[in-house]
């Protein structure tokens, strides 16, 4: 008879690369637990100074799914705590999925933290704001079709003719693809950023044009690792060539916490 107490596993996000860039929750469920299986090819040892003395600390680089799956729920069942760590957050492109579901067979109980992605960690860094009012107010998460397919009608040229904000993961290998068809719907012109490593201690944020992101991505070594930012908000926030104000701070508009002020004729 298992008289263990179980705990649920926990997903949770590492966040970009920045220790101090965990949630508070994550944070706590790292101080807890007895066993972080990280994903070690992306989640910096750093993050781990949230573990306390006895947690054991495994890098998930070198293993499949049944590896990871096998070592969770065998540690679980023994009634310790789990965090299986996740760089950004784990809910974009963090591969959860298919360990819920093998969890889900064994009737594993687990629980997702979320976590600050490289996307928000490069817009901070670049001061920049992706929905500007009258400029853009969309923002598409995306990557371009490797040895990962994307759906047809997810192709990276189809959502580039938006010409949104458009943050471009898992694709700094591909750079040559990318610029063509950021230069088709942008403009060959047009101002891009290749945010590397964001928020790490060798972080880069190198803007350029769409034509030109092969070019300085090989100038810089850069061939992984990095987010590729493209659209309208890029220019204007680098530049500040745009006078932006939104409705929201406008005293003469009125919403359902403060009266508008008339305009003087």
């Amino acid at each position: 008879m298992n008289t263990h107490t179980t705990y649920p596993i926990i997903f949770a996000g590492a966040g970009p690369g920045d220790p101090d860039l965990i949630t508070v929750k994550a944070a706590q469920a790292l101080e807890q637990a007895d066993l972080v299986l990280y994903t070690g090819s992306l989640v910096p040892e750093s993050i781990l100074k949230w573990t306390t003395d006895g947690c054991q600390n495994v890098s998930s680089a070198g293993m499949d799914l049944e590896k990871i799956t096998d070592l969770l729920i065998s540690v679980q069942k023994a009634g310790r705590h789990v965090v299986r760590l996740h760089t950004g957050d784990p809910s974009l492109y963090g591969a959860i999925f298919e360990q819920m579901q093998v969890l889900d067979e064994y009737s594993i109980p687990y629980q997702v933290i979320p976590g600050v992605t490289a996307a928000f960690a490069s817009a901070a860094a670049m001061k920049m704001e992706y929905t500007l009012p009258e400029i853009t107010q969309t923002l598409i998460l995306t990557r371009i079709s490797g040895r990962t397919p994307v759906p047809e009608i997810e192709d990276l040229k189809h959502l580039a003719e938006h010409r949104s904000s458009l943050a471009i993961y898992l694709s700094a290998a591909h750079l040559e693809r990318v610029s063509k068809i950021l230069c088709e719907s942008y403009g060959p012109d047009a101002l891009c950023a290749i945010a590397y490593k964001v928020s790490h201690p060798d972080e880069k944020i190198i803007f350029s044009s769409a034509k030109d992101l092969p070019e300085k991505a090989k100038a810089n070594r850069i061939d992984r690792h990095a987010l590729i930012i493209a659209g309208k908000a890029v220019e204007t926030s680098l530049t500040r060539s745009e006078q932006v104000a939104s409705k929201l701070y406008d005293r003469t508009f009125s919403h359902g916490y403060r009266p508008g002020v008339a305009k003087k004729s």
